[in-house]
């Protein structure tokens, strides 16, 4: 590929003007500087060994691209076809795959619909059920071009949990006495309950509220009876199987401390599943401190040959108390919203909500925010208007992802739901596109080191200028992903084409706003990786004359000795 008229400036800034037209003309004014470079008031000083470029120029020709692939999943590539750059969907959607869902066909519908990450609730289910989940969708990857990653969710510790031994809702009338019982029956026995923690009225007192899930049915403890509690219903409701409880005494959740571990005996089990199946991503249930994050982290390092990612679920009272150490931990955190209802009060959620989904995005970790999004949905082929703001809200605040639970798992609408969310977040993209409210979103600096906060500068300056040249795409090529999400959590206009020869790191960016990974083969030689990708995809018809893309690299050239090597670069295509 020839390039003409490239400007290749080392230690130099191109101070450009943002008020011409980026198609037609570039007008670029070298500015000299000793020892370092300034983007929107923000300085940095750097070593001599840390090389920083900007480049503009323009693509020319293309080279023969025979025996070259682009790993493009279907999904996005149609996308683009039918929308161009601008219309593509940026927030991830995470699909809980359950009975109504997990034949081959159905699976297929929801990559369709745009499932970027299909998860797999171990509460639920056989290990030999799962496995034959994964290698589905692992086929459905291989052979039908998509590109959709596997997690699974721990069970967590089951202190919280109670169940009435049928295998559906039971109506709890008011008035109508309950045992609640830590012994163990099989099956069900009118009004009993079976904890599943033997020690689960320790410290509660007659009087106390026995909420179930959040308030689907509370009752009041009239009787102690050894570890047993004898109660009356009060707020009648329907009793799901395996229902999450909480105990509140006079308008307070009752804490206690079981000093119970975070990951169970089948917990470990199933993690070694995971990792045996090849999963993407691990959800921590109950996640209380950062210390079991680090630990699970550790045992996947050392267990994996692949990169696993951790997220941790905020889904109790402490897990919110300790929500920043539990963020910088972890690689990713899915706000339960469902669970964490049960611990804190109703009218606290959304604001609870909106403060985790700013950290992760302080803290530059992805944020799912799930449980009951189109809860009607598990019933009616059309959600709630309620439901749908629920969304958009969600999307406004700038999560990552969004995830179906039981509308896919066990309703018959499941890829009606999945169309709901990406006809939502396409539009709630749109509007804020439209009313530029990125420009308000401030970043906090998380780079210690200078090459890390070189990176960070980079990225931040790249989403400028991506901006305010107007253009058409963002290109990163990177090995880990890191310089991917760091563009992601800018959170740009165009969409972000993330290059990487690691199908670890293509699988975590599935999960980040805005990402499109691709799985291509990269060298040592930045401008050979942009001229064969941008070929291949000028070949397909992706990039077409006039598009213009803003480049960024975090790739090491082996002839370079320093500890980074980053560039902005800016390209038209002829």
């Amino acid at each position: 590929m020839a390039v003409a008229s490239d400007s290749i400036l080392s230690r130099t800034l191109l101070k450009i003007t943002p008020s011409f037209s980026f198609k037609t003309q570039i007008s670029a004014t070298p500015v000299y500087l000793a020892r370092g470079f300034s983007c929107n008031g923000r300085n940095l000083k750097f070593k001599c060994e840390i090389k920083a470029e900007v480049q503009a120029g323009v693509v020319l020709q293309e080279k023969s691209l025979q025996g070259l692939s682009l790993g493009f999943d279907v999904v996005s590539e149609g996308e683009l076809r039918e929308k161009g750059f601008m219309g593509m969907r940026k927030t991830k959607m995470v699909c809980t795959i359950g009975p109504a869902c997990c034949s081959e066909e159905a699976l297929e519908k929801l990559a369709f619909g745009g499932m970027n990450v299909a998860r797999l609730n171990m509460c639920h289910n056989s290990r030999e059920w799962h496995r034959d989940v994964i290698r589905k969708i692992k086929r459905l990857n291989d052979e039908k071009g998509f590109c959709v990653a596997v997690m699974i969710d721990t069970e967590g510790s089951q202190i919280h949990v109670v169940d009435h031994g049928a295998p559906f809702s039971v109506k709890a009338e008011v008035d109508s006495i309950w045992l609640f019982t830590a012994q163990k029956f099989e099956g069900s026995l009118p009004f009993t309950v079976q904890a599943k923690y033997e020690g689960f009225s320790e410290g509660i007192e007659v009087g106390d509220e026995l909420v179930i899930d959040g308030g689907m049915a509370s009752f009041e403890v009239i009787e102690k009876l050894g570890n047993d509690l004898r109660c009356k219903c009060t707020d009648p409701g329907l009793f799901l199987p395996r229902a999450k409880f909480s105990f509140w005494r006079d308008g307070k959740l009752v804490e206690r401390n079981y000093g119970l571990p975070t990951l169970s005996k089948k917990d470990w089990a199933d993690i070694e599943f995971g990792i045996s199946e090849g999963v993407d991503f691990v959800a921590m249930s109950f996640v209380s401190d950062a210390d079991s994050i680090r630990h699970l982290k550790n045992y996947l390092s050392s267990k994996s040959t692949k990169s696993i990612k951790v997220l941790a679920k905020i889904e109790n009272l402490e897990s919110v108390l300790k929500l920043e150490e539990i963020v910088e931990a972890s690689d990713g955190i899915m706000v339960a919203r469902g669970d964490l209802g049960v611990e804190i009060p109703l009218e606290q959620i959304p604001t609870v909500q909106e403060e985790i989904t700013h950290v992760c995005r302080q803290l530059n970790k992805p944020v799912i925010v799930a449980s009951q999004l189109l809860e009607s949905m598990v019933e009616y082929p059309t959600p709630t208007r309620a439901e749908v703001a629920d969304v958009s809200e969600a999307v406004r605040q700038y999560a990552d992802a969004l995830m179906l639970s039981g509308e896919s798992a066990i309703g018959p609408y499941g890829q009606k739901a999945i169309s709901v969310l990406q006809m939502t977040s396409s539009r709630m993209e749109l509007w804020s596109r439209e009313e530029n409210r990125q420009s308000a979103l401030n970043q906090r600096q998380l780079g210690v080191s200078l090459p890390d906060r070189i990176t960070e500068q980079i990225c931040s300056c790249a989403v400028e200028m991506a901006k305010n040249l107007g253009v058409d795409a963002i290109f990163v090529y990177t090995k880990h992903g890191h310089m991917a999400s760091l563009l992601s959590c800018n959170r740009p206009h165009p969409p972000i084409f993330a290059f990487t020869n690691d199908d670890s790191t293509r699988m975590a960016l599935n999960l980040q706003w805005g990402v499109i990974p691709l799985l291509v083969d990269l060298s040592d030689d930045m401008e050979a990786n942009v001229s064969k990708t941008i070929d291949l995809m000028k070949s397909k018809g992706m990039v077409i004359q006039g598009d213009s893309v803003l480049v960024v690299s975090d790739l090491i050239p082996a002839y370079v000795t320093s500890t980074a090597f980053q560039s902005i670069q800016v390209k038209t295509i002829v």
